[in-house]
């Protein structure tokens, strides 16, 4: 009894630290660097210039990843030259066997970066815990804000079945800077292993 009550307690301890180092909707998000596949640095201040960040928490062997592939590389070719950029962020990169490496973003050839948190750090900060996931991020002079983190559409598995396209609307809220009317949609999705 005296080990399950000692557990309990590192348990919620434990459940507590990580839920408050993650941001929350209103958060300003700090900078962050990351390699991509080229083992290059990217920084979120690289897109100062951009009026909505979109990073989206994915990887290359989670099936509804690979479902959501398509629908979010023609969502950002379509907004691009209205200001928004997407970045994939990738939180199991040579976290265990048969996980994806580098040479795997290098392949995907994106237009947009695609970067490896390796240790998991971004993806613990923001509280990702699913691929794929969607976190909004508004350029409000010079600072991200975390406008919307979660679901990209209510469809994983069939884009034709899409009813609500939470993304796309969250995006185009943010650029009509309106009132974002689903600010945290939950994200269906493969679990993000912690190592």
């Amino acid at each position: 009894m005296k080990y399950l009550a000692s557990f309990v307690v590192a348990f919620l301890v434990t459940a507590s630290v990580f839920a408050q180092g993650s941001y929350k909707l209103g958060s300003k998000v700090a900078d962050f660097s990351l390699k991509d596949g080229q083992g290059n640095a990217v920084s979120l201040s690289n897109f100062a210039d951009s009026k909505t960040v979109v990073l989206v928490f994915t990887d290359n062997k989670c099936p509804y990843a690979k479902l959501y592939e398509n629908r979010l590389v023609t969502l950002s070719s379509t907004y691009a030259a209205r200001g928004v950029q997407f970045i994939f962020i990738n939180p199991g990169v040579g976290v265990g066997e048969g996980s994806d490496t580098m040479e795997d973003l290098a392949s995907k050839n994106y237009s947009f970066p695609y970067l490896a948190d390796e240790g998991q750090r971004i993806s613990q900060k923001f509280g990702a815990t699913k691929t794929p996931e969607v976190f909004v991020l508004h350029n409000m002079g010079g600072e991200f804000v975390l406008k919307y983190k979660g679901a990209i559409d209510d469809s994983p598995q069939v884009e034709s079945g899409v009813r609500n396209n939470y993304l796309k609307t969250v995006i185009d809220d943010v650029l009509a800077n309106k009132n974002i009317s689903a600010a945290d949609k939950r994200a269906t999705g493969c679990m993000i292993k912690r190592y």
